[in-house]
């Protein structure tokens, strides 16, 4: 049965629900909604979080510069992040897999082939890939834009259907109504530079992407022909009431 593919990018703001800490019941209720579409839908998720997992645990002694800090911060915070995913998502029979990418993974052509063959592999054994960047070693996303430009270069690279993308607002406003008590969502635009003119440069509190990245991410998903969704993963239900039509997002189609 032929089933439609997305790819889920959760940020940290989500995951932690604006707090210190990652958000158990926000993971249960991601594992929830995907137990629910898996007969119709295979996932695969880019998830940012392992510096907050580890800032539960850790305050690190150190005289070295912050990024080296942050990268250090994601080798303690990533195996608990996975362990928190693993947890909540057996119990609802879902089974996960971790998959550590770099950007420069992306610049050849053996990397890029071996990256689509493993995550299909994983895919059609019903195991859900769970992505981030390898913060150890690069440190492109701990400084340019939480993982959306890799959610979006994954996207491609496997061929999704659909790229969602959660954030904490209702999608983009309208930059007019930016300062009103329910700022008006843009539901849909054509034209990524109409999108462009309405958005605010500025960061979240947790994450490093703001909606600037998400504009990025969006572009580099539209030449690979595939439609952007920006939802509100703060919400419960939000993959579910997207796709139902029962929320208020921003849909950039193609």
């Amino acid at each position: 049965m032929f089933k439609k593919r997305i790819l889920l990018k959760i940020g940290s703001n989500t995951l932690t629900k604006e707090t210190d800490q990652i958000s158990r019941g926000k993971i249960e209720d991601i594992a929830r909604q995907i137990a629910k579409l898996k007969n119709d839908f295979e996932f695969i998720l880019v998830s940012s979080g392992a510096i907050a997992a580890a800032k539960q645990f850790v305050k690190l002694e150190h005289n070295g510069q912050e990024i080296t800090v942050k990268q250090a911060l994601a080798a303690i915070g990533q195996p608990h992040l996975m362990r928190i995913f693993q947890e909540n998502f057996r119990e609802l029979g879902l089974f996960t897999s971790q998959c550590l990418l770099s950007y420069s993974d992306f610049e050849k052509p053996e990397s890029k082939e071996n990256i689509k063959n493993t995550i299909n592999v994983l895919v059609e054994n019903n195991f859900i890939p769970i992505i981030n960047e390898n913060d150890t070693v690069a440190t492109d996303e701990i400084k340019f834009g939480d993982n959306d430009k890799l959610a979006a270069l994954t996207a491609g690279l496997l061929n999704v259907d659909l790229l969602i993308i959660a954030t904490n607002t209702d999608g983009i406003y309208l930059k007019e109504t930016i300062n009103d008590t329910y700022p008006k969502t843009i539901l849909e635009v054509n034209d990524i530079s109409d999108l462009e003119k309405e958005i605010s440069m500025e960061k979240s509190s947790h994450g490093t992407g703001g909606m600037e990245s998400k504009m990025e991410a969006a572009k580099i998903a539209r030449k690979a022909q595939i439609e952007t969704w920006i939802v509100n993963g703060l919400k419960d239900n939000f993959i579910l009431d997207a796709i139902e039509g029962a929320s208020n997002f921003t849909k950039i189609k193609i």
